[in-house]
């Protein structure tokens, strides 16, 4: 019995053994990896030139100072020959990361670690440094590249990010808070994401310990290649908290192209307004699920008008690529060479279509035109949805680039169905049950129609 016993507990021990060294060999051994990659990681340091005049405080001038005075020193460094003050230079620095994508010397970082810097330092693993040009720098994608007077430089492989896998191993170099060359690891979590005010970028949503210096260095898969740049966090308290996001290199090597070509970034444009599909929405339109992007509005004599979009198509495929959800579509867009035709399958009516867009240059902010200030025309409550509507004016149609016989605009939200589905003050009801909408007294009854609890 006790022989039995204590081969029975060593069988275990085997078992158990067996089973950790397996566990063991399945982790991933990241140190050739860094080896190789490391040496293409780069510090860099900003510097930013500041200088406050004073010109309301004045040497005191009734107040005599011996010339042999200490002050009169103090004097001549704060104050002019007429009494003018003005502060000495004042220097805020920034660090950050990047990486050496080309052995002569190009270096690819964030847009936010080099913004309004007046001096770019770039600090080698070998500890030599170099002042840096930035080629060019893009804040909607958070991309800029510079370059250093360097030859032979060690420099990254570039992977693509469409062949990451949610739960693939991933690895960040780079220099938190200046300590350089640390190594963090994770996997990703997600692909795709959209974060606000960021409406190009499609983020790779990872969990690898980012924190402020990590900004603009590289995100490796297992392979070696560089599949991302570390862009943002998410974190209430300043501070890494398990939500990582990293610019896909795809796109960042397209923005570097445009910057070293042209010393900027052009993207496409299609001209609509769009929104998701939510699961009343696809019932509405006879959809299995929720998907694609909806059309809210399309912009006069944009390519999308001149394509044939209308109000209430749903956007299925762009190029061939399904789309999801709505955020998928403006990368998609913007990327698109200009002047090239674009693919779309469009649900109308119930049937699928396709259509070709020739996509144009995204046109400038400065280039819109300013709404002139007008008096609202006189509201109308809808009680059963806790809606203020009321007719467009002129020039709200003129900014929204509407017809006059196309949308009401919700004046005021208050608590109600409306409230709870996410309509917010300032939008624009266009389309209700598949119906257009071209005054306040069809949308009015429209509503009345509906039954409650609908």
């Amino acid at each position: 019995m006790g022989k039995l016993f204590k081969q029975i507990t060593l069988f275990l021990s085997c078992l158990i053994m067996g089973l950790g060294g397996a566990m063991a060999g399945s982790l991933p051994d990241f140190t050739r990896l860094v080896e190789e990659n490391a040496p293409a990681v780069v510090n860099i340091s900003t510097v930013s030139h500041g200088r406050q005049s004073y010109h309301q405080f004045h040497k005191p001038e009734n107040m005599p100072i011996p010339e042999n005075s200490p002050f009169n020193d103090l004097f001549r460094r704060f104050f002019d020959e007429e009494g003018r003050g003005e502060m000495p230079p004042e220097e805020s620095e920034s660090l950050g990361s990047g990486f050496i994508i080309s052995t002569d010397g190009y270096v690819l970082t964030n847009h936010h670690v080099v913004d309004g810097a007046d001096e770019v330092i770039v600090r080698l693993s070998n500890r030599k440094s170099y002042e840096a040009k930035v080629v060019g720098s893009d804040e909607a994608s958070d991309i800029a590249l510079l370059k250093i007077d360097a030859e032979d430089l060690p420099a990254v492989r570039i992977g693509n990010s469409k062949n990451l896998k949610i739960g693939a191993w991933v690895l960040a170099i780079g220099s938190p808070f200046g300590f350089d060359a640390t190594v963090t690891a994770g996997i990703v979590s997600a692909k795709g994401r959209s974060l606000p005010s960021e409406n190009y970028v499609p983020y790779i949503q990872t969990d690898v310990a980012i924190n402020p210096g990590n900004s603009g260095g590289p995100l490796f898969n297992l392979d070696g290649e560089v599949v991302g740049v570390n862009s943002q966090i998410f974190s209430r308290s300043g501070g890494f908290m398990g939500l990582s996001f990293a610019v896909p290199i795809e796109l960042a090597m397209n923005v570097v192209e445009q910057l070293r070509r042209n010393g900027r970034v052009t993207r496409g444009y299609l001209g609509v307004l769009i929104q998701d599909v939510d699961r009343n929405l696809a019932e509405t339109f006879g959809m299995n699920r929720p998907q694609g992007a909806l059309v809210a509005r399309v912009i006069k004599d944009s390519p999308a008008a001149k394509g044939g979009l209308q109000v209430g198509d749903v956007i299925l495929a762009f190029n061939q690529q399904p789309l999801s959800n709505s955020s998928q579509l403006p990368p998609l867009v913007g990327t698109m060479p200009i002047g090239e035709d674009a693919r779309l399958k469009v649900l109308r009516n119930g049937k699928e279509i396709d259509l070709t867009v020739r996509i144009s240059e995204l046109p400038s902010e400065e280039a819109q035109d300013q709404p002139e200030k007008s008096s609202a025309p006189e509201a109308a409550r809808s009680n059963k949805l806790g809606l203020v509507f009321s007719e467009l004016t002129a020039d709200e149609r003129k900014r929204l680039e509407l017809s006059d016989d196309e949308g009401v605009l919700v004046r005021e939200v208050h608590e109600g169905p409306a409230a709870t589905a996410g309509v917010d003050p300032g939008d624009v009801v266009l389309m209700v049950d598949g119906k257009k909408i071209s005054s306040l007294s069809q949308l009015q009854q429209i509503i009345s129609e509906v039954p409650n609890g609908k």
